[in-house]
């Protein structure tokens, strides 16, 4: 297994999480906290010994997001010599695919005179310079077009990354913690930018949102079901080792047990009600303000059971194992995705990867730049980068895209008549099918 493929690797032999152990990933790479007690561990022992044991959601967003000690607000997690790496980092040809179905939505649904790029999660800000290296390419086409950059991003440390990838710093960046735009400033195409801690802040408008794996490390409820009916997956202190921790079933119902649907058929089940009221957020401002919302992550159609896990060293690694220093995820829900868009908007996909940027192009794109490079070393890049995006063994069939569109881009007519027909769209939509500039 490559070692840059991140959290692509099918979790095999993993023993069943409810029975009251902990599992392993058997990676064989733990990091060296493993053998002592981290802060995030500290924190959580005393948390539970002074309330009970705690939901996974409530483990996932203490461990990747707690202000004083999470994975993500101290991690530089990204890249080969992080924990894991994204599509950005690997091929330029990603982001580049990314820009082009921004303003082929753009034109097809009537060249707006203004547009809010919004990307949820933008890591280095990698992908986000690439589709704004396409933005310039394609100057002449969207010259009347006013647009801003819009990152939603709670982490500090990644966000003075991205500035400085997407700004060089030319301008100084005017920051404001007590604001909710915490930091804003100019890219280097002379764009406004602006950074904010969540998604509410961002200014409603005409927008065109970006998720780029970033539902796949919101919170997740387990349950599993029982003879009693569905209990709940709870992280607890090992009683026969003071210093680890373990997974137990709750004794009863618990809250988030509503979010289950009725007629689940599976034997465990993951749910993310932070997805789900995110995914409500973005519907809610695609019906009223147009514009469109493009995710792409790991995930499934409703099939999948137990995904949660962990990464460290590009590795599977025991998620109860050193809290802290490893990445945490669990495939998204697609269908559940779609529930909540509650039909206010058109729901597109999932599609695989490989299908998606083949409609984009990605072939006719790859063959130009090859052309174009002289260096046999940078002909090499580019084709592990290709095959690293497409290949099903690696990210072709692993990720997929998903889309949020109003009902009136692809049908025109009565809302009702729209949400029956929006899996037969009579329109084409880039990527979902072939790319096609009308």
């Amino acid at each position: 297994m490559n070692a840059v493929v991140r959290r692509c690797v099918a979790r095999a032999g993993i023993p069943c999480i409810w029975r009251g152990k902990c599992f392993s990933s058997g990676s064989g790479n733990e990091p060296a906290e493993s053998n002592r007690v981290t802060p995030m561990l500290r924190h959580l022992m005393y948390k539970i010994k002074s309330t009970g044991p705690i939901t996974v959601a409530e483990y996932m967003k203490e461990v990747l997001t707690n202000p004083a000690k999470g994975y993500y607000v101290h991690h530089d997690m990204l890249g080969e010599k992080g924990d894991f790496i994204t599509s950005p980092e690997i091929s330029q040809i990603f982001g580049e695919l990314l820009g082009v179905w921004f303003v082929s939505e753009w034109i097809a649904s009537g060249k707006s005179t203004a547009f809010q790029l919004v990307e949820l999660g933008p890591g280095r800000g990698t992908l986000t310079a690439d589709i704004l290296r396409v933005f310039s390419q394609l100057g002449s086409v969207l010259k009347a077009c006013d647009i801003s950059i819009h990152l939603v991003e709670v982490s500090q440390r990644l966000s003075e990354i991205q500035a400085l990838t997407l700004t060089e710093e030319k301008v100084p960046l005017e920051r404001d913690a007590e604001s909710l735009v915490y930091m804003k400033g100019i890219t280097k195409s002379g764009i406004p930018i602006s950074w904010y801690r969540d998604l509410k802040d961002v200014p409603k408008g005409y927008s065109f949102y970006l998720a780029h794996e970033f539902f796949d490390v919101l919170p997740v409820h387990k349950f599993q079901k029982t003879p009693h009916g569905w209990r709940e997956v709870l992280v607890d202190v090992d009683p026969q080792a003071s210093d680890k921790l373990r997974f137990v079933l709750a004794p009863c119902a618990t809250p988030a047990e509503a979010f289950i649907q009725r007629d689940e058929r599976r034997e465990h089940v993951e749910v993310c009600p932070d997805a789900g009221v995110i995914i409500q957020e973005l519907s809610q401002r695609i019906a009223s303000t147009g514009g469109a919302a493009l995710i792409a992550d790991y995930g499934h159609n409703g099939t999948k059971t137990d995904t949660f896990r962990g990464f460290y060293g590009h590795q599977l690694h025991d998620v109860l194992i050193a809290p802290g220093t490893a990445d945490l995820t669990a495939d998204v829900d697609f269908s559940y995705l779609r529930r909540m868009a509650q039909e206010k908007v058109a729901c597109l996909g999932p599609v695989e990867q490989r299908t998606f940027l083949k409609n984009m192009g990605i072939d006719v794109r790859l063959k130009v730049l090859l052309d174009k490079a002289g260096e046999p070393s940078m002909k090499q890049q580019l084709l592990r980068g290709y095959d690293m995006l497409m290949n099903p063994q690696k990210m072709g069939e692993r990720f997929n895209f998903f889309a949020l569109l109003p009902h009136q881009r692809l049908h025109g007519g009565s809302q009702e008549r729209n949400a029956r027909q929006s899996k037969t769209p009579s329109s084409s939509v880039a990527g979902f099918n072939e790319l096609i500039w009308q």
